[in-house]
């Protein structure tokens, strides 16, 4: 049975990388059959288009610029059209190395993950050299991304990324801004096999900025909405329901301690106060606990929906693929 490789490349603006980034491509990998490579052209104002397609890729093109989150949901959706077995993801920038294919995908070809990421910082010996600032910021979204999902990721934002024709299909997305730590999110709750290897990137552009990371602040907060959001949706009793249990316990604490203190004095002061504080934390907690146990229902309905949504995919493709 054949296997077919595309490399979707998302980018804006890269006219001066994206020629040697597809040319560099590897043709022949052990077995993989065909390989094909899809630009998104996400609303570029240069050539970028025009090169990729003399390079031989096939073109997709955003009548403007929608995010690298949206470039990345267009490939995915244009490769499983192209009938790909495997999918690999690379930045248009030349801050991946094309060559490192191979290795990025062998645990998928191996069959021992569905989900691969080159990672930046496994290796110390492979660090790349960036900014401290963003060092820092890189182990705080690990940080965060592994306690939402119990996994022990040690790069979440890199892009250069394989998924199997499986893990593509179940995959859920709705951040435009980026698609990284949303993706490992997603994919972790749905039980997608997944791992690192750790490759040589380099760590700055050499021409241009990062549409995504070149402010900092934005990058941050655009990163930590999508991240909330998706702790939101696939831990809603311990999101919504924890703090409101601790808010409850706060009302119930106080309720306690200004009975105990009427019981032994006969009046409610100095602590009076306590009383509409108690009764306001209490109403909020049993509230919160409420809207937990509502959001968690709602969770379940989503799951359902989802595997629904897989199966549609996967015989909307399917039929596509004859």
């Amino acid at each position: 049975m054949s296997s077919h490789l595309v490399v979707i490349i998302p980018a804006l603006n890269e006219e001066k990388t994206i020629g040697s980034v597809i040319s560099r491509i590897p043709r022949n990998i052990p077995r993989v059959d065909t390989v094909s490579v899809v630009v998104v052209d996400d609303g570029s104002a240069d050539a970028t288009a025009d090169i990729a397609r003399e390079n031989g890729a096939i073109v997709v093109t955003h009548p403007y610029s929608m995010g690298v989150g949206a470039a990345f949901h267009t490939g995915l959706k244009k490769a499983l059209s192209l009938g790909a077995d495997y999918i690999v993801n690379i930045d248009a920038d030349g801050q991946f190395d094309p060559h490192d294919i191979p290795k990025l995908l062998q645990p998928i070809i191996d069959t021992d993950a569905e989900f691969v990421s080159a990672t930046r910082f496994a290796s110390p010996e492979l660090m790349p050299e960036m900014p401290a600032i963003k060092k820092w910021g890189n182990r705080m979204v690990v940080r965060v991304v592994n306690a939402l999902t119990g996994k022990q990721f040690t790069d979440v934002s890199c892009g250069f990324r394989a998924y199997s024709r499986e893990a593509a299909l179940r995959l859920t997305l709705f951040g435009r801004f980026t698609y990284t730590q949303e993706s490992c999110i997603d994919l972790a709750y749905k039980g997608v096999s997944m791992t690192e290897v750790p490759l040589k990137i380099r760590g700055e552009r050499e021409f241009g900025k990062s549409r995504v990371a070149s402010n900092l602040w934005r990058y941050a907060i655009k990163s930590a909405s999508i991240m909330f959001r998706a702790a939101r949706d696939y831990q809603p009793f311990y999101f919504i329901g924890v703090p409101g249990l601790v808010i409850l316990a706060g009302g119930i604490i106080s309720g306690v301690f200004v009975l105990l203190h009427f019981l032994s004095t006969g009046e409610t002061s100095p602590y009076r106060s306590l009383v509409t504080v108690s009764g306001i934390l209490t109403i909020i907690g049993f509230l919160l606990l409420f809207i937990s146990l509502l959001a968690d229902m709602t969770h379940r309905n989503r799951i359902l929906i989802e595997e629904t949504l897989y199966l549609a995919r996967k015989r909307a493709y399917a039929e596509k693929d004859e």
